[in-house]
């Protein structure tokens, strides 16, 4: 079995309305198992009863009441360093992506912790769905994954943990971001007149040199002096990607510092201004923030469509949800009868929805959805009604959670939309400035309050802005 692709994680999660920070997306449950190479547990199944040594699996660091064993970042550096020459990038020194990996596993023990702390839930429903899920992507059933799985030697359950601990880390990102990203029509109006937003998206990278909170004068001056040394390398053609990987304290480190598409308006003015004097491919000089030293890269730029005309469509949703009483075969079963009450039989949809439908949404309005865009709501109804016909009932289909759905195209209609999505992508860029504000001080607070240790002397300086007592 090939190693199951990271994005189906995150396809899994996207599709259950969540998206992963770039440090939870690094902890794929996909890693392959340690090589012989590698320590192994003393009380493993597959040691021989010979004289032969076994290497004990040590603690390389403690996170609070956690630990961080070797067998752990040996199985992470495997993942990462797949992920890192599978995109065609160059691999630092082991002993540098050693202490970048070990940093990434704290900071995402830490956001675990502070779940658990906070009564965050994560129930076994919901990781059978993203389990189904994964296995959907990789064209398998679960139990074909899982036999898999086996065979490659993954444990399934560490499997399953590793994936619940993100759906932890997940939470608490909603919890934070929630919580800081109210936006007033008062902020859309501004924004929307403000010359940024009509400068379209940029895509850039990010190398952060961090610094702790309450940083003294020898640390800050520390900083600067690693940040100009990275600024050197990039003006001599070092690779900034590779650069990133190295030297970068910012979460997505391990991707190569890539921090996606982002609309120009979400950056702080001060950045809009120095952003759009690059060219795509040229970098800035180290830029100090609350974080510490930034260097960004442009990768490239584009610009917005003058005028949004969108497809909507109208269409009625039935949906059967597998209970306690009703199995997941029963639900299968009862959406089918129902299909074919409504396309042989004709069958009045609506009553049938009002009679039998699970959503909560639509159930009572005789599963009407209204009119709405493709992606509203979700990918998977969206793909279904391109080029169906007004009348027309899609198969039964399943969604991730298990539950049953049929619908019918009513109608379509070409909209002109530019304001509706204007005042949308202006209040989700404001949302997504403040939520990543937020989070990236939230990360700092719960590093600089915690105690970490690290107990491997090589690997002691790989939290150095952040351990309270490294040795």
């Amino acid at each position: 079995m090939k190693s199951l692709p990271l994005a189906s994680l995150v396809l899994t999660l996207a599709a259950a309305g969540f998206a992963l920070p770039a440090a939870a997306q690094l902890l794929s449950p996909t890693a392959p198992p340690p090589t012989s190479a590698q320590p192994s547990s003393l009380l493993s199944p597959n040691a021989d009863s010979s004289n032969q040594v076994q290497p004990l699996d040590r603690i390389v660091a403690v996170v609070n009441d956690g630990v961080i064993l070797q067998s752990q970042l040996n199985q992470m550096m495997g993942t990462v360093a797949q992920q890192i020459t599978g995109s065609g990038g160059k691999l630092p020194p082991q002993n540098v992506l050693e202490k970048q990996v070990l940093q990434h596993l704290i900071v995402n023990q830490l956001l675990v912790q502070k779940a658990q702390e906070n009564g965050v839930r994560v129930s076994d429903d919901q990781v059978d769905a993203a389990v189904a899920n994964i296995a959907q992507q990789n064209k398998m059933s679960v139990p074909q994954m899982q036999a898999a799985m086996q065979q490659e030697g993954v444990d399934y359950a560490a499997f399953r943990q590793q994936l619940r601990n993100q759906l932890l880390v997940r939470a608490v990102q909603q919890q934070v971001t929630q919580q800081s990203a109210q936006v007033s029509d008062a902020e859309i109006n501004n924004l929307i007149a403000s010359p940024a937003f009509k400068q379209g998206e940029v895509h850039l990278a990010r190398i952060l040199v961090g610094l702790p909170e309450g940083a003294d004068a020898n640390q800050i001056a520390a900083a600067q002096a690693k940040a100009d040394k990275i600024e050197g390398e990039l003006k001599k053609g070092e690779s900034f990607a590779a650069l990133a990987v190295s030297n970068s304290s910012a979460p997505e480190a391990l991707t190569g510092g890539d921090l996606g598409w982002r609309r120009v308006d979400e950056l702080p003015q001060a950045v809009q201004q120095i952003v759009n004097s690059l060219q795509p491919g040229e970098s800035t000089q180290p830029l100090r923030d609350a974080s510490g030293f930034t260097i960004l890269k442009l990768e490239g730029k584009r610009t917005p469509d003058t005028q949004q005309i969108v497809t909507e469509y109208h269409a009625q949703h039935l949906m059967i949800k597998p209970t306690a009483v009703l199995t997941q075969q029963g639900a299968k079963d009862k959406i089918e009868k129902l299909y074919h009450e409504i396309v042989d039989g004709h069958a009045d949809f609506a009553a049938l929805a009002k009679k039998n439908s699970d959503d909560p949404t639509t159930a009572n309005a005789g599963g009407d959805m209204g009119w709405f865009m493709q992606g509203d709501w979700g990918g998977e109804v969206g793909k279904l009604l391109v080029g169906m016909q007004p009348g027309q009932v899609t198969q039964p289909f399943e969604s991730p959670d298990g539950s049953w759905h049929i619908v019918k195209l009513l109608g379509t209609r070409q909209a002109d939309k530019t304001k509706d999505l204007e005042r949308e992508q202006a209040r989700q860029a404001i949302a997504a400035r403040k939520g990543q504000q937020a989070f990236e001080q939230f990360v700092r607070d719960i590093e600089s309050s915690a105690y970490i240790s690290i107990r491997v002397p090589e690997l002691a300086d790989a939290s150095s802005a952040t351990s309270n007592d490294a040795q």
